[in-house]
Parts: structure tokens; C-alpha cells; sequence
């Protein structure tokens, strides 16, 4: 097996990604593990950075396994953390997924046809494919059903805009996701996770907004976390 198909997974820590400790807490909460980052505001693409990536690509399909370890180093972490991550639900389940979807990339990546918008979206797309396999072979908790990822590589196959528009389409929509389950939970739960998750105020605020004491909003986020996970388990169909 080639060396470039072992390249670990990497996923950047929540620190690093520019995700607060407090925006971390919903997706620690239902998952255990890192949640999707924010991303900086779209700018456009230096067109020496564009005319840089596509001489890589075309190196890469002559065979050059550095150029095409470099685009896998590049766009790894977004595919990561705004594809897989999202979709499966788990960092053992996303980082097992982006194993596969850098040999996938390797084997395939003759296959690749330059687009002006560069490499990410075709990467998205064998991404997209490998986590619907891995939706389709284990029931999980995930915000994502097998349809779901299957609608998505069918607009995904289609869609040339950039990375970054593409990686704010998807963490917007993993939010989304989000945003419908508290729906479905006790209005005052809703409120305590849009306050101090989405909305990413201080304990204080959220307790003086909902009119507790910090400890007694503490009980009622935790409370709320927990009917947020069991909403979530019965939408999977999990346990």
C-alpha cells in the first residue's frame, strides 16, 4: 500500500479551528468529540494560489505523489470537520472515513478533470460517497440519513462553486439540522441551548435571560443536552 494512502487523518483541534469552548459544548454533548468550525468570511481565490493548485493537480495525475499528498494536506482538515464529521457523527467514525477517502482519492485521481474553482469539490464529492457507504453499513446517531447524503452527491456532482462557499453551505447546514431538533424539545431546554451553545453567551447572560441562578441554568443545559441526544437517537432510530 502506497504511504500517501496512510497519511493520518488531521482534523484540527477546536482551538485551532476557531470554534470557542462554548460553541464546542453541543457538539461534545451529542457526539463526545470536536465540532465543525466556523469559517472565516468567503474571499476570492488569488489566482496565483488557483494556478498553483492546478499545476499540482496535474502533477499529481502524472503520477507525483507529493503534489497530490499536498492537496490532500490542504483540504483534509475542511473535509474533515464540515463533511464527514457532521455527516457520521463520530471522530473515530470521520477520521475512519477520511482514511478511505484518501485511498479512494489515490486510486482515482486520474479520473479528476480541472475545474476553475480547483480541486475541493470533486475531493467533496468522493468524501460524500465514502460517508454514505459507512451511513448505509452502521445505524448511528448522526444528523445525517443515507438519503440525505445520497441527494447531496447529486447536487455536489454539479457543483463548481469554492471551497470556502461550499464548507459554509455544509456547516450551516449541519446547524440547520441542529436548530430542528430543538424544535422538537421543552421551549425552555431550546432556549438554554441556543443561548449558551449557538448564541455563545456567558452563563451569566443565559441565567439572567432565562431568570435562574447560574446553578440552576448549569442543571437545566445539562438536562437539556441530554433531551437534545435522545431527540436525535429517535430521528437515527438509534437506541
Amino acid at each position: 500500500m502506497s504511504a500517501l494512502c496512510l497519511l493520518a487523518p488531521c482534523p484540527l483541534p477546536a482551538s485551532a479551528a476557531g470554534v470557542g469552548p462554548v460553541a464546542a459544548l453541543l457538539w461534545q454533548g451529542l457526539f463526545g468529540t470536536m465540532p465543525p468550525c466556523r469559517v472565516p468570511a468567503v474571499q476570492e481565490r488569488d489566482p496565483a494560489e488557483l494556478e498553483e493548485e492546478r499545476v499540482l493537480a496535474v502533477r499529481a495525475q502524472a503520477g507525483d505523489r507529493d503534489a497530490l499528498g499536498t492537496l490532500l494536506r490542504r483540504y483534509g482538515p475542511r473535509l474533515y470537520r464540515s463533511v464527514l464529521l457532521p455527516r457520521l457523527g463520530s471522530a473515530a467514525a470521520a477520521e475512519e472515513a477520511l482514511s478511505a477517502t484518501y485511498m479512494k482519492v489515490v486510486e482515482r485521481f486520474e479520473q479528476f478533470t480541472w475545474q476553475s474553482v480547483g480541486v475541493y469539490p470533486w475531493l467533496r464529492v468522493v468524501a460524500l460517497r465514502t460517508a454514505l457507504d459507512q451511513l448505509r453499513a452502521k445505524k448511528r446517531e448522526v444528523l445525517f440519513e443515507p438519503a440525505d447524503v445520497e441527494r447531496e452527491i447529486d447536487s455536489a456532482e454539479r457543483d463548481h462553486r469554492e471551497a470556502e462557499v461550499i464548507e459554509q453551505h455544509d456547516l450551516a447546514q449541519a446547524r440547520g439540522r441542529v436548530e430542528a431538533l430543538l424544535g422538537r424539545l421543552n421551549p425552555r431546554y431550546a432556549t438554554a441551548i441556543r443561548l449558551r451553545v449557538l448564541e455563545e453567551r456567558s452563563r451569566e447572560e443565559a441565567a439572567k435571560e432565562l431568570e435562574v441562578s447560574v446553578a440552576t441554568f448549569d442543571v437545566v443545559l445539562h438536562r437539556a443536552m441530554a433531551a437534545l441526544k435522545k431527540a436525535l437517537a429517535s430521528e437515527g432510530g438509534g437506541s
